[in-house]
């Protein structure tokens, strides 16, 4: 790796880390982390209603442990059967007051993201706030379609397989493609809202070339902060004693910040590199 180029990585990380700390990226962080955290029980119920009207509450508990597949398990733990006891109640009133609300409480996890971006890319909203509350409570019930569709995909496949396998057994050879498929479908979804959160939230026009990135930074640092922060629970850490009752909720909220700051940080990674574009371009006065 030349000197130049290791003045340009310089320069970027420069640019996104010294403007991460300068406009409150953690406190925006905590923001978001909170948001997240008071939306996800609404979405849960959200998603709940609508395996209810498919007749079929079990794809959304299996819905549901891939959400928290990404989660450590001393995270996604101690609040699982707090979900458990939410998705054993069937609910089939989509049509409700009760659940327009849940899904406008829901909508409200993506507009904290679509706040914290719009700091990130140092853009100013222009957009309706007609316009971003519609935008988000499409996103939220898009969330919980994929959501359901993909535990169909990673759970209930392989039982559609095994049959399929009962009347043509020579397929039986490609079991292990069949699975990596599923798993791969699987990340690929994560992949996909990030690059739409990305896309189509800050206000402002991005190629996907912008945001891939900052996307690959979030995903690589999301790995490696969550294998940290699962040992260090496991190891070190006891917030029972500090925080009591309150203990799984705190576990989950410190961890929703750490990965909402990483989410931040690609966003201001992708900033950074298009402010260095443009002044390489003559488009913006360079640094």
């Amino acid at each position: 790796m030349g000197l130049k180029t290791l003045a340009i990585i310089k320069r970027v990380l420069g640019d996104a880390l010294g403007h991460f700390n300068d406009d409150d990226g953690w406190a925006f962080a905590s923001h978001v982390a909170l948001t997240a955290l008071m939306a996800l029980f609404p979405f849960l119920i959200f998603m709940t209603a609508v395996a209810g009207m498919m007749d079929n509450t079990e794809l959304a508990d299996n819905a549901v442990r891939l959400l928290f597949e990404a989660w450590p398990d001393e995270v996604a733990g101690p609040i699982a059967k707090e979900v458990h006891t939410l998705l054993t109640r069937p609910r089939t009133d989509l049509l409700t007051v009760g659940f327009l609300l849940t899904i406008y409480l829901s909508a409200n996890g993506v507009e904290a993201l679509r706040t914290a971006l719009n700091r990130a890319y140092r853009v100013t909203e222009s957009r309706s706030i007609i316009y971003r509350r519609i935008q988000s409570i499409i996103f939220v019930i898009i969330g919980a379609a994929s959501m359901l569709a993909l535990s169909f995909l990673i759970v209930l496949a392989p039982l559609a397989w095994a049959t399929v396998m009962k009347w043509f057994p020579f397929i039986d050879r490609f079991s292990p493609q069949f699975t990596l498929i599923r798993y791969g479908i699987a990340g690929a979804v994560l992949v996909i809202a990030l690059v739409i959160a990305h896309l189509w939230l800050p206000d402002g026009k991005r190629l996907l070339r912008d945001v891939v990135p900052g996307i690959a930074v979030t995903l690589a640092l999301w790995l490696l902060g969550a294998g940290l922060f699962g040992a260090y629970l496991e190891q070190f850490a006891d917030y029972a004693s500090t925080y009591a009752g309150l203990a799984s909720v705190m576990t989950a909220l410190i961890f929703l910040y750490l990965v909402s700051a990483m989410f931040i940080l690609g966003g201001e990674l992708n900033a950074a590199m298009i402010r260095y574009r443009k002044a390489r371009a003559g488009l913006v006065e360079a640094d």
